[in-house]
């Protein structure tokens, strides 16, 4: 038996994910990006992650073709952003401060929004179902000192270790 897409669109949305605004530049070298929930790491040696997006994402043509692409993971205050990103816009960089990226063929590094970034070439992309797999090797990263924006069930909320609860048992 399989499960209905709401079902498994109700079963991801059930627990917290960080939320990324991933980037990259068109042919022509304008910015494209968009939101992505679907990151994750893959290996350390090689320092692999992968993202996932929609065959039918304007980004995924760019993305492909320039080879390379940076994952911003957002922080706290940021979630305008993320839904900005997330819209089909044509003005998504209008308002955000970005560097081009020296490792990721110069796709956008949003360091003031983020809590990290990974600057990526594409090693590999696989369809799967109604999405592309894109792995991608992490040529720079950095972190910074910022609580991360989270997302769950359609809410934007920040992770605040110290205000968490934990059990044992």
């Amino acid at each position: 038996m399989s499960v209905t897409p709401d079902e498994f669109r109700a079963f991801f949305g059930s627990f917290p994910t960080p939320v990324s605004v991933v980037t990259t530049v068109d042919t022509d070298g304008t910015p494209r990006g968009f939101t992505c929930s679907a990151v994750t790491s893959v290996s350390v040696d090689p320092p692999l992650l992968l993202v996932c997006l929609d065959r039918s994402a304007r980004s995924l043509g760019p993305l492909l073709s320039a080879g390379a692409f940076v994952v911003n993971m957002l922080a706290d205050g940021a979630q305008d952003v993320a839904r900005v990103f997330a819209s089909r816009s044509e003005r998504k960089f209008a308002d955000v401060r970005w560097q081009p990226s020296a490792a990721a063929g110069g796709a956008p590094v949003l360091s003031d929004l983020a809590v990290g970034y990974a600057e990526c070439t594409v090693t590999r992309s696989v369809q799967a179902g109604d999405h592309w797999i894109v792995i991608g090797r992490v040529e720079g990263a950095e972190v910074f000192p910022r609580p991360p924006v989270l997302h769950q069930r359609g809410v934007f909320g920040a992770w605040r270790p110290g205000e968490l609860t934990t059990t044992t048992g």
